[in-house]
C-alpha cells in the first residue's frame, strides 16, 4: 500500500509539471485566447492518455509484485513444513543413534574393558619411554604410541602390535650395555659429538663423567656437578674395557639419585657456610700450625746441636744451650759447689724460656678454638629463632643456612682443635726432652764437682 501511495503522488508531480510547462510554451506559440484555449484541451487530452497509459502500467506492475509477494509466502510455508519434516527425522535419528549406540556396547561385550586396558597401558607405556635413556639413542619411540592412547575407538590389531613392540624393546634394551654416537649438549650452551655409553636403563657415561638423558628437550647433558671422586673414577675404568667385567657406580633410581647428587653441598660449600666465625677458626688453626711448625723447626736443630755438643763437652759452643750452660760451669770451675749449683740452675733458666716459648701459645689456641665453635653455633642458633619468629616454621629451608652455620662453626671447632692439642704434645714432648737434657747434664757437673772437691 505504501508503495502505491508512492507511485501516485510521483505521478501527480510529473503532470503537474508536464502542464505548467505546457501551458507556459503554449501561452508562447498561441496568438489568442481561441487558439489557447485549443491547446489547453489538447493538452488535457493528451495527459488523459499518458496518465492512463501510467496507470496500467502501475497497475501491472503491482499485479506482478503480489504475485512475487505470493510466490515468496508459498516458499516460506514450504520450508516451513521442510524444517518440520526434518526436525521429525533428526528426533527419530537420535532415537535410532542411542539404540545403535546400546547395540554396540552390548557387541563390544568384554571388548570395552581391553579397550580402557589398552588405553592406560599406552598412556603408561608413552611415560616410560619418553623419560627412558633408551630415547637418548632411539628418539621419536613414543610418538607410535600416541594416536592409540588418545583413540576414542576400538584398537586395530596393527596398533596392538605396535604396543607391544614397543614394550618388549624397552624390556630388552634395558639389559644392554651399548656404545653409541649422540650429541651432547654442555653446560655452556654448546654441543659436540660424543661417544656415549648406555647402562641398560639407569645410566649414560662419556669421557669419564655422568651425564643426563632431559627428556622435555630431548638432549643429553652432563651433570652440572659429577659426584665424587671415588664414583668418578669407576667411569674411566669401565670405558677403558674392552671385554670381561668392570664394576661401576649406577643410578637405581634412573638419573634421580645422580640429579640430587647435584644438589648436594660439596665440604668448599660446607666450610662457607661457617661464614665469618667459620673464617676465624681457620685463621687459628693456620696460627697454631704455623707456631707449631716453627717449634718443631727450631726444637729439631736445638736438639741436633745439643746431641753434637755431648759429643765433645770439652769446646762448649754458644750456638746451643747446652753449650752455653758448659761455658758457664768453665767459668765457675773454682767455685763451691752451692755456687756452681745455682749458677748452672740461673743458666737453665734463662734457657728455658727460650725452648718452652710458643709451648703454651698452641695450647691456648687449641682451647679457644672449640670456645669459637661454640659461638658460631649460639650465633646459628639466634638466627634462626630470628627466622622463625620473622617467618614461621613453615618452610624448613628458611632456617637452613642459619643451622648449618651453628653446625659447621662446631665442627670446625673441633677439627681444629684436634690437631692444635695433638701437636701441642708433640712440641711440649720435645721442648721437655732438651730441658730433660740441660737438667740432666747440669746435675753431672755438679756431681762430678763435689767428687773432686
Amino acid at each position: 500500500m505504501k508503495h502505491l501511495v508512492k507511485s501516485v503522488l510521483v505521478a501527480a508531480a510529473v503532470c503537474l509539471s508536464a502542464g505548467t510547462t505546457f501551458a507556459v510554451s503554449a501561452q508562447d506559440d498561441a496568438k489568442s485566447l481561441d487558439e489557447l484555449l485549443q491547446l489547453v484541451k489538447e493538452n488535457r487530452a493528451e495527459s488523459r492518455q499518458i496518465n492512463a497509459q501510467r496507470e496500467r502500467e502501475f497497475t501491472a506492475e503491482r499485479a506482478d509484485k503480489q504475485a512475487l509477494l505470493n510466490q515468496a509466502r508459498q516458499e516460506l510455508r514450504s520450508e516451513q513444513a521442510r524444517g518440520e519434516r526434518l526436525q521429525n527425522e533428526f528426533s527419530e535419528n537420535e532415537v535410532t543413534l542411542a539404540n545403535k549406540e546400546q547395540e554396540l556396547e552390548n557387541a563390544k561385550g568384554t571388548l570395552g574393558e581391553i579397550f580402557g586396558v589398552v588405553r592406560g597401558a599406552a598412556s603408561e607405556t608413552i611415560g616410560r619411554i619418553a623419560t627412558s635413556i633408551i630415547s637418548a639413542q632411539y628418539p621419536g619411540r613414543e610418538d607410535v604410541l600416541e594416536s592409540l592412547a588418545e583413540a576414542d575407538e576400538l584398537p586395530t590389531i596393527a596398533e596392538l602390535e605396535e604396543l607391544w613392540i614397543s614394550l618388549l624393546t624397552e624390556m630388552k634394551e634395558s639389559g644392554k650395555v651399548v656404545t653409541f654416537n649422540s650429541d651432547v649438549t654442555l653446560l655452556d650452551g654448546g654441543s659436540e659429538q660424543r661417544e656415549v655409553t648406555r647402562v641398560g636403563v639407569f645410566n649414560l657415561v662419556s669421557n669419564g663423567e655422568y651425564l643426563l638423558y632431559n627428556d622435555a628437550t630431548e638432549q643429553v647433558q652432563p651433570l652440572g656437578r659429577q659426584p665424587a671422586g671415588y664414583i668418578t673414577s669407576e667411569v674411566a675404568t669401565f670405558e677403558a674395557a674392552e671385554s670381561g667385567y668392570e664394576g661401576l657406580y649406577i643410578d637405581p633410581a634412573r638419573g634421580q639419585i645422580l640429579s640430587l647428587a647435584t644438589q648436594k653441598a660439596t665440604m668448599m660449600e660446607r666450610y662457607h657456610q661457617g661464614d665469618t666465625v667459620g673464617y676465624v677458626i681457620t685463621a687459628v688453626l693456620a696460627l697454631g700450625l704455623l707456631v707449631a711448625i716453627y717449634k718443631l723447626i727450631t726444637l729439631g736443630a736445638a736438639g741436633a746441636k745439643i746431641r753434637a755438643q755431648l759429643k765433645n763437652t770439652e769446646n762448649p759452643s754458644d750456638g746451643n744451650p747446652l753449650g752455653r750452660i758448659l761455658k758457664v760451669y768453665h767459668a765457675n770451675k773454682s767455685s763451691d759447689v752451692e755456687n756452681l749449683e745455682l749458677k748452672l740452675d740461673e743458666a737453665i733458666l734463662r734457657e728455658t724460656p727460650r725452648i718452652e716459648s710458643g709451648v703454651n701459645l698452641i695450647k691456648i689456641l687449641a682451647a679457644i678454638a672449640p670456645l669459637l665453635g661454640l659461638l658460631g653455633t649460639v650465633v646459628g642458633m639466634i638466627g634462626t629463632f630470628q627466622t622463625i619468629t620473622l617467618f614461621g616454621t613453615g618452610d624448613p629451608k628458611i632456617m637452613a643456612g642459619d643451622i648449618s652455620m651453628a653446625l659447621v662453626t662446631t665442627a670446625l671447632g673441633l677439627i681444629a682443635a684436634l690437631p692444635l692439642i695433638l701437636i701441642h704434645s708433640v712440641v711440649a714432648a720435645r721442648s721437655k726432652s732438651i730441658v730433660h737434657v740441660l737438667d740432666e747434664q747440669a746435675a753431672g757437673i755438679v756431681a762430678s764437682h763435689a767428687e773432686k772437691e
